[in-house]
């Protein structure tokens, strides 16, 4: 919806089990703010359904369904790691690169700690882009890519640690035991 408001052609949305859905733009925003407005919407809403799910969860006293909740609470957690790919990493684009260097060394002690495929390849992806951007880092500076008025960089970062924060605290009220 963002990128349609933004006039950016995108690609149709890809169901990934497990992990959500991702669309691919077919160009890049013209600025860190303007991907900033884009990355943010996807984790928002899929919050705002996860909400949605414990607040049947809570009214019809199901623990199956505050475990859904759960899983879409830690899902939208997990997509905000500060790596490119995950949108995590486009939002704090207006925060401040040097994030993404943060974002990848957890990751990296997340694959150590548990490893997976799916995580490999997240690191992966992340490593190369992290690369690229900054190889071409320059040439983005000065076209003013990364040029982020001090409201907008607080704007951002208030929206993307402070969901972060709300997704622990749903994770912490939805968890249920193993046995139910």
């Amino acid at each position: 919806l963002e990128a349609k408001r933004q006039g950016l052609p995108v690609s149709a949305p890809l169901f990934i089990p497990f992990l959500g859905a991702s669309i691919f733009l077919k160009e890049h925003p013209e600025s860190a703010w303007k991907e900033f407005q884009l990355a943010i919407a996807g984790p928002l809403l899929g919050s705002l359904g996860a909400l949605g799910v414990y607040a049947v969860a809570a009214a019809e006293d199901s623990n199956r369904l505050k475990a859904i909740a759960f899983l879409g609470f830690f899902i939208n957690l997990f997509n905000l790691l500060p790596v490119v790919p995950l949108d995590g990493g486009r939002i704090v684009t207006a925060i401040h690169p040097a994030l993404w260097v943060l974002g990848l060394v957890a990751l990296l002690a997340l694959v150590i700690y548990r490893p997976n495929g799916i995580l490999v390849l997240i690191l992966v992806f992340a490593a190369m882009e992290l690369w690229q951007r900054w190889k071409t880092r320059h040439f983005a500076r000065s076209g003013g890519y990364y040029s982020v008025l001090p409201w907008q960089r607080l704007t951002a970062a208030v929206s993307y640690f402070g969901l972060a924060a709300l997704l622990v605290v749903g994770m912490h009220a939805t968890h249920v035991p193993h046995h139910f």
